[in-house]
């Protein structure tokens, strides 16, 4: 039934065993009773968790996001008063263990597993893991697919991060959890994010030149319905998720979820870092909200000095920008090529290589900090100095906003393994886009940040002996979009010569990826079914298709003043008057409709359906004529594949772009180039915005699974029938359980 582990995995000595979940506790911290007493702290407030339907973080957390302002004291109440709990339970421990072993068994009676462990593999593209596979550099998975089984795995309209996980995450197509795309459509034409919706507190005071907020601000999840991991909980079932995409504001049940993708830095954007220059101008790398600031330093003698831009001090009626001064000196004792001062502490830089994390506090009030985490990469301290500093994260040991749940869980992260990457895009391919890092130091953030996410990964197997253990690896993704222009000959941003200094990374991470299953199979046993998948596969992106000059030269978008091009980002020169159809995001195309749209003159009903229809129709099979080649495979309408309560939020046509084509960059941000078709020469060179019938994931287990095919909807109700738990009405996947097989 299960793959054979016959060699168990070697535990600590030191580590301590609680049949309460089954969940083994190893000790942390610096000394032996500090340690155990955590340890002791962890466990039961995870208990509290699971057996408390009443719990919320939220009800303690008083928090303001960057975007709004930011935090007071909200994640210290919350985490002070979940020890407070935690420590209640541990003096009535043997009471609790009593009731847990009457009671607690029997949520498990109709499981046919004890866990459910999933690893995803974020953008494993199925038609080069299999001819890995057969080339036989993958001895792991090849052995998981004997055992088991391996399929292809179905994606969702668009195949995309934030639609395909939000799928996968409550086993529902795009019409009923409500994400589309990254960005969503607003009544004003300007985009928001998709995913998360943030406001400032509504109640304030004003004490002389400071503004006391005297509500908690918004941040609600968009996501709409009901994640796997809940259904699980409200059956008494425990769940460790670590950063499954669309987990922001995270999730509240009974288990433990450490957020990801759209989680913001401390400044409120999706990743702006900071490049620090003698030469150039100072100011934003590139449009959009989306890159980094360049800023000048100033030389005192063979020393730098400069400052780290924070978020807006919402405690001030000003609102200014908050910003902490630092120095670098060069070093003379060899172990260091400079140091960095600031917050009172050197920091040891050497050339070419990431700093650790370090701490950063910011003073916004007598009383008040704000705290965050970033790395520095300095490639030069003589004239002209060149250093290289991270997005702002929130600090996971004190997050000014909620960043897991219960919320003490990224704190306790951060005090096993220390500080780590917070940020929902963690990897930050815009400095290697725009020239600012090389192939190699980004690499080496890629896989220190999958080093970190291996640790908390590793944990939850240690600990989480019952229940689902959920935990997804970006690097597969990331790797791909920066490097496909190494692995694609006919790539047009590389030349041949150019092209073989980073020839094999993309085969040498799939390797790795391998090498993870490998350990990772070691820790399991025959009671643990085990699921290896990626939300969608990779190809190629080799010319973008700017949708709005499509839509400019087919009579459905005309632009202000009779121009052709339109500079302004997020559709800032488009005449709406005369405008029946309009691209923004990576999705598709929006009609500009009234009642909808602010200056909407397109008809709802029947007059905007025909629309939808017409331009669908006329977008399929468009032809790249540089190339002679079809660039869209297919065009379809929301109707034609989404269904329910939130499909009126979608876009209003969807594109299914051929292998090597995907919407241009201009088109993404509201802007219209001269010419339909182009080049894509930047640094992100592979994507998935194709066809889904073009970009497939990957599906492994140790189970032998039903021969039908297999679409990424089908993970939550497997999961829930694998712990005896029908699945619920509002579900659209279906259970891939051959009942013959796993009974």
């Amino acid at each position: 039934m299960f793959a054979k582990n016959t060699e168990q995995s070697p535990r600590r000595a030191d580590a301590t065993r609680s049949d309460l979940f089954d969940i083994a506790v190893r000790p942390v911290g610096a000394t032996w009773p500090r340690r155990i007493a955590f340890s002791l702290l962890f466990l039961a407030a995870s208990w509290l968790l699971s057996v408390s339907s009443d719990f919320d973080s939220s009800a303690q957390l008083a928090y303001i996001g960057p975007g709004a302002g930011i935090a007071l004291l909200g994640s210290f109440f919350a985490i002070f008063i979940a020890l407070l709990s935690a420590l209640a339970i541990i003096i009535f421990f043997p009471f609790f263990l009593l009731w847990w072993a009457i009671h607690g068994r029997k949520k498990y009676a109709k499981a046919k597993v004890k866990r459910v462990v999933v690893m995803g593999l974020d953008g494993l593209e199925a038609s080069l893991t299999e001819k890995l596979l057969e080339d036989g550099m993958l001895p792991n998975m090849a052995k998981l697919k004997e055992r088991g089984c391996y399929r292809r795995l179905g994606s969702t309209w668009p195949p995309i991060s934030p639609v395909s996980w939000s799928s996968f995450t409550t086993g529902t197509n795009p019409g009923k959890h409500n994400i589309f795309d990254f960005i969503g459509r607003t009544t004003n034409y300007r985009p928001t994010i998709s995913s998360v919706r943030m406001a400032e507190p509504r109640r304030k005071i004003k004490l002389g030149k400071y503004v006391i907020p005297l509500s908690k601000p918004e941040v609600t999840l968009l996501r709409k319905s009901k994640p796997f991991w809940t259904v699980l909980g409200e059956h008494g079932l425990m769940s460790n998720i670590i950063r499954v995409p669309i987990t922001f504001p995270p999730d509240k049940f009974k288990g433990l979820l450490l957020s990801a993708m759209c989680v913001p830095d401390l400044r409120g954007t999706q990743g702006m870092f900071s490049y620090y220059s003698e030469e150039g101008e100072a100011g934003a790398t590139m449009d959009g909200d989306v890159g980094g600031d360049r800023i000048l330093v100033q030389r005192r003698g063979d020393a730098v000095q400069s400052y780290i831009r924070g978020p807006a001090n919402s405690l001030r009626e000003d609102g200014a920008e908050l910003r902490l001064p630092f120095k670098v000196t060069p070093s003379r004792n060899g172990k260091a090529d400079a140091h960095l001062r600031v917050n009172g502490a050197s920091i040891p830089l050497k050339f070419n290589q990431h700093s650790d994390w370090v701490k950063i506090e910011f003073k916004a009030a007598p009383g008040f900090k704000v705290r965050g985490i970033c790395k520095f990469y300095l490639k030069r301290c003589e004239p002209p100095f060149e250093m290289y500093c991270t997005p702002l994260q929130i600090d996971p040991d004190n997050p000014v906003m909620p960043i897991s749940h219960p919320v003490y869980y990224s704190s306790y992260l951060a005090r096993e393994q220390g500080s780590f990457s917070t940020l929902g895009l963690a990897e930050d391919t815009w400095s290697l886009s725009e020239n600012l890092l090389n192939e190699d130091a980004f690499l080496d953030q890629a896989y220190t940040i999958h080093d970190e996410r291996e640790k908390m990964f590793f944990d939850s197997l240690e600990r989480v002996r019952r229940g689902t253990v959920v935990c997804v690896f970006d690097g597969p993704d990331r790797i791909q979009h920066m490097f496909f222009r190494y692995h694609d000959d006919e790539h047009p941003g590389l030349t041949d010569e150019q092209r073989q200094s980073h020839r094999n990374v993309i085969v040498e991470m799939y390797r790795k990826m391998d090498e993870l299953v490998g350990r990772t199979m070691e820790k399991l046993d025959d009671d643990t079914a085990f699921f290896i998948m990626s939300d969608h596969g990779f190809k190629t992106f080799r010319r973008g298709v700017d949708l709005n000059a499509w839509l400019r030269d087919n009579g459905y978008l005309k632009l202000k003043d009779g121009k052709r091009v339109a500079e302004k980002q997020y559709l800032g020169d488009i005449d709406w008057s005369e405008t029946r159809a309009y691209a923004l995001g990576l999705g598709g195309i929006y009609l500009n409709q009234k009642g909808r749209e602010e200056q909407g003159i397109v008809e709802p009903g029947k007059e905007a359906r025909a629309l939808m229809r017409e331009i669908a129709d006329k977008l399929t099979g468009v032809v790249d004529e540089e190339l002679g080649k079809i660039a869209v495979k297919e065009a379809v309408t929301r109707f034609d594949v989404f269904h329910g309560p939130y499909t009126e939020n979608a876009p209003d046509v969807l594109v299914g772009y051929s292998v090597g084509w995907r919407v241009s960059w201009d088109a993404a941000i509201g802007k219209c180039a001269e010419k339909v078709f182009e080049n894509n020469m930047k640094a992100w060179s592979g994507d998935h915005c194709v066809h889904p019938a073009l970009a497939p994931g990957i599906l492994l287990s140790n189970l032998k699974l039903s021969d039908d095919k297999a679409n990424i909807i089908d993970l939550a109700p497997t999961t829930l029938e694998l712990f005896g738990i029908d699945t619920p009405k509002y579900m659209d996947g279906k259970s891939l359980l051959c009942a013959e097989k796993i009974a």
